[in-house]
């Protein structure tokens, strides 16, 4: 992703005002965190610093104009000089040019391309806090759907709980129940309404963690639509591998260090080198005991300097730059040994998401059927309160499940993209189509049981 695009994204944020509740789709979510990131906004500053590093080494290589001046007051006496005594105070003054061209200086060209590694590596710093806030904005967009979701889960665990405890109450009234039936079920419904608590809890910790990201408050956000789970495209873990080692920023930026460290073994070497300078100098001087005597005079030379012994000062540079050489070269191996995992767990994440969600589709099914039929054969006296409160149990549970499931499907995409090194823009658009309020929304297809409202409808049992 070029840092082209999410100017273009940013741009396309500034035009839609300073509200200060965002609108409700992911892209919107994204488009307020990106103006108002202060990690983004600081790795947009250390960019605009380390760019200065490159007029900063060439100056070293271009010509240095200097201008002198001086006004003093003397006094001194002279012998010797055609049979002469004197004894005299005077003032003097003296102007004067100087213009210096480097002619031959190793480490400055050294220096040079260090410049150039540090802006690519502090590039690529900038690309990975892009790619970052919009993984980070994702993962707070859906952990706040996901907590919302459960929150209705526990509403309906209640209402289901509720009905079960007003059902064994009714029972114990006709003289059919007992009263550890209803105890039972009371002390079941009692937990659900704790857990109802929790649930809105987290929708609560989930909205700050959003509101962190965006610096505005929470509206209504859009919930996904159906649609078909899908699994890495290509389904080829070592393609997805060589990919991120490609294109992860963070790979760049170690790379990159790497070679300003590699340059500043020659930088420290080259201190050893001479170095040939051609200066020129006009000068002007006014005032001295001889009545009318001025001097002005201008001269070019050609400089030469060379250390010979330096305390030891250039040795001691030089292996310390070897050994951060070193050092880099294994930072450069951990970074990639952490893409390559970070890759892989992803991917697997990813595939597996798509079996989750359907096993967990399914799980649904089967417990909403199980709990139609221990509650029948609960009525008949053929089943007890006991199994109606446990199918009750593992149908909420498998609910959760599904729905931790569901989210997770839609996240692991991002994830893949991101670890890859390959999250833009059109990721974010693709993702932001699953919403239901999007425009992009052309896929109606159920596939893996996405958030159909038809999920939720068959989930009211009991309420």
């Amino acid at each position: 992703m070029s840092n082209l695009r999410f100017a273009l994204l940013c741009a396309a944020a500034l035009c839609l005002g300073s509200s200060s509740v965002y609108g409700e789709d992911l892209l919107s979510a994204y488009e307020q965190a990106y103006r108002t990131d202060p990690a983004l906004a600081e790795a947009r500053a250390q960019l605009q610093a380390t760019l200065q590093d490159k007029p900063a080494a060439r100056a070293a290589l271009l010509p240095h104009l200097g201008l002198g001046a001086s006004v003093g007051y003397n006094t001194g006496s002279f012998s010797g000089f055609a049979g002469l005594n004197l004894s005299k105070a005077y003032l003097s003054d003296s102007y004067s040019v100087t213009l210096t061209q480097s002619v031959f200086d190793g480490q400055s060209y050294v220096a040079l391309r260090q410049a150039d590694s540090r802006v690519q590596a502090q590039m690529a710093a900038l690309l990975y806090t892009e790619q970052q806030l919009a993984l980070r904005v994702a993962t707070a967009y859906f952990k706040v759907l996901e907590a919302q979701s459960q929150e209705r889960i526990a509403e309906r665990q209640r209402r289901l709980l509720e009905s079960i405890y007003k059902q064994t109450e009714a029972a114990l009234k006709v003289g059919t129940g007992d009263i550890i039936a209803v105890r039972e079920a009371g002390a079941r419904l009692d937990a659900a309404q704790s857990d109802l608590i929790r649930a809105r809890n987290a929708v609560s910790v989930a909205k700050r963690g959003l509101e962190r990201l965006t610096h505005a408050p929470v509206g209504e956000l859009e919930d996904l639509r159906p649609f078909t789970a899908e699994g890495p495209q290509p389904d080829n873990m070592d393609a997805w591998v060589q990919a991120a080692i490609h294109d992860q920023p963070l790979m760049h930026e170690a790379e990159a260090q790497l070679h300003t460290a590699q340059e500043e073994v020659q930088y420290q070497q080259r201190a050893r080198w001479p170095k040939v300078d051609l200066q020129g100098i006009a000068q002007h001087v006014h005032g001295n005991p001889f009545p009318g005597f001025n001097q002005n005079q201008a001269g070019v030379s050609l400089n030469l300097s060379m250390p010979i012994y330096e305390g030891g000062s250039i040795s001691s540079g030089v292996q310390k730059a070897e050994a951060l050489s070193v050092a880099q070269v294994d930072h450069v191996g951990s970074v990639r040994d952490r893409v390559r995992l970070d890759t892989q767990t992803a991917f697997l994440n990813l595939k597996d998401s798509v079996a989750q969600l359907s096993s967990a589709k399914a799980t649904v099914a089967s417990a909403k059927i199980s709990l139609e039929g221990t509650r029948k054969g609960y009525e008949v006296g053929t089943r007890s309160i006991i199994d109606l409160l446990q199918t009750a149990t593992d149908y909420i549970r498998a609910e959760q499940d599904y729905n931790v499931a569901l989210y997770n499907q839609v996240l692991a995409r991002v994830q893949l993209k991101a670890a890859a090194g390959q999250l833009d823009l059109a990721d974010l658009r693709a993702v932001n189509g699953l919403l239901r309020g999007s425009a992009d929304s052309t896929d109606t297809q159920e596939g893996a049981h996405g958030t159909a409202a038809a999920d939720r409808k068959s989930a009211t049992m009991g309420g």
